[in-house]
């Protein structure tokens, strides 16, 4: 039961906003050990914001898909996977590595690759890629950090249902507590433990994925079908 879990992240009445400009006034959100968050709302509603908030509340513990990449076109899909840890070792380690790929590493990224739908694809460099292909490879990267919270924003963009609820899977399975903001009505219905609905910088509302009224998410996806 995750009521009984360690709280990971604990905000009270805090303001948050993005390059000086104020999003939420006064937020107050609490996530527990192992939960499953869908974060819903319209573009520009501060879905970004908050998980960037979280994202440095405890940056050492969680591994980021943020809605930019930041995947290097020019390098294969090894090197971008593969970089998601280099803060985990020296700076000489990563270079030979980036060079001339350890064993070790080569082999534990060919199979995230397959569990990706990226087999064959290992030295491929990205912009040889394509939209789909490329979105795995940022998941990829921050499935192989090995962290115990997964933040992603719109990480499953451009795929189909089906993929997407297979990388969702990969992710719970790798990741203690999942907090995902999507545009996806029955993914977020289906596949996670609660939702949270983000409107105009505030929380309109933050429920259990089984007690969440179709009048609720209605009103926030209705909003996001007219803005995009």
């Amino acid at each position: 039961m995750t009521q009984d879990c360690p709280t990971v992240f604990n905000i009270s009445n805090q303001a948050i906003g993005f390059k000086n400009q104020p999003i939420f006034s006064n937020l107050s959100l609490m996530i527990k050990q192992g939960e499953k968050v869908a974060i819903v709302g319209t573009s520009g509603s501060g879905k970004s914001t908050l998980l960037n908030y979280l994202y440095q509340c405890r940056s050492v513990d969680v591994a980021y898909c943020p809605q930019k990449s930041m995947l290097v076109d020019t390098l294969s899909v090894y090197h971008n996977i593969y970089m998601g840890i280099l803060n985990q070792h020296g700076f000489f380690y990563n270079v030979i590595n980036l060079i001339r790929p350890f064993p070790e590493h080569k082999t534990r990224v060919e199979q995230l690759t397959r569990r990706l739908g990226l087999t064959g694809l290992l030295f491929k460099s990205i912009d040889k890629l394509s939209g789909g292909q490329q979105q795995r490879c940022a998941i990829g990267r921050a499935l192989y950090q090995r962290l115990p919270i997964f933040i992603g924003d719109e990480p499953f963009s451009g795929l189909d249902p089906k993929q997407s609820v297979e990388l969702l899977k990969a992710i719970k399975d790798q990741h203690q507590t999942v907090v995902v903001a999507l545009h996806n009505k029955e993914m977020a219905l289906n596949q996670f433990d609660r939702i949270i609905g983000i409107k105009d910088g505030a929380i309109a509302f933050d429920t259990p994925a089984t007690e969440v009224s179709s009048e609720q998410l209605d009103l926030i996806y209705h909003r996001i079908e007219h803005s995009e």
